[in-house]
């Protein structure tokens, strides 16, 4: 029994989520909306792809630069070594420099690599944020045509298809209204007149009283 209420629950469920994406299909608001998150995300994404490159740019700089400031010194030291006949400081100073020229040369090469590419990711960065923001102003234009068009359509219903209805319904409250102004009308003028006389009846007997003495 618990397996059958599970198999039943999961049925209902599904075919609720069937129903929900049924109708954002049909709604093209929605649908942007979850294109635009979607776009905004793999924005977000490439920002950061971005700022990364910017690291790896200034770390690439700055090995850049130590390695031409120590193959420039090792170069100096060498010529200075060889002056003073010292053969041995003389390579070694000799080998540092090509070392240090050569990772230059590679570190320069990928920093130019790297300036390359962080030009095209710049470049398609800005492309994606002005596409996102012409989605923006797109769903605008679309919520506003969406709300004039379900506003035209409301007031339509109202103007057109219950117009006789509302006529006809407004006539019965009229007609209801000018009975109950003739009832009231009516129960004070009997009331005036019973009121009325009821003094002359009164004023008779006082006069008749008055006649007798």
């Amino acid at each position: 029994m618990t397996n059958l209420f599970t198999r039943i629950k999961e049925t209902i469920t599904a075919d609720l989520h069937a129903a929900l994406d049924h109708k954002e299909k049909q709604n093209p608001i929605i649908l942007l909306n979850q294109y635009l998150r979607q776009c905004e995300q793999e924005t977000e994404k490439v920002r950061s792809l971005v700022e990364r490159q910017y690291k790896l740019k200034t770390e690439f700089t700055r090995e850049y630069q130590q390695a031409v400031e120590l193959a420039g010194k090792r170069k100096y030291q060498a010529e200075v070594a060889s002056q003073a006949g010292e053969m041995e400081l003389y390579q070694f100073a000799t080998t540092e420099h090509e070392q240090y020229a050569n990772r230059a040369q590679r570190i320069g090469a990928s920093l130019d690599e790297i300036n390359t590419q962080l030009g095209e990711l710049e470049r398609k960065y800005e492309e994606m944020k002005h596409k996102v923001k012409d989605m923006h102003i797109r769903r605008l234009e679309i919520m506003g045509r969406e709300n004039v068009s379900r506003a035209n359509h409301r007031m339509n219903q109202v103007l057109d298809s219950n117009t006789d209805k509302a006529t006809s319904r407004f006539q019965e409250i009229e007609n209801y209204l000018d009975g109950l102004e003739h009832q009231v009308n009516s129960s004070f003028y009997r009331n005036t007149i019973d009121a009325r006389i009821a003094q002359l009846e009164k004023n008779a007997k006082l006069e008749e009283s008055k006649s007798i003495l």
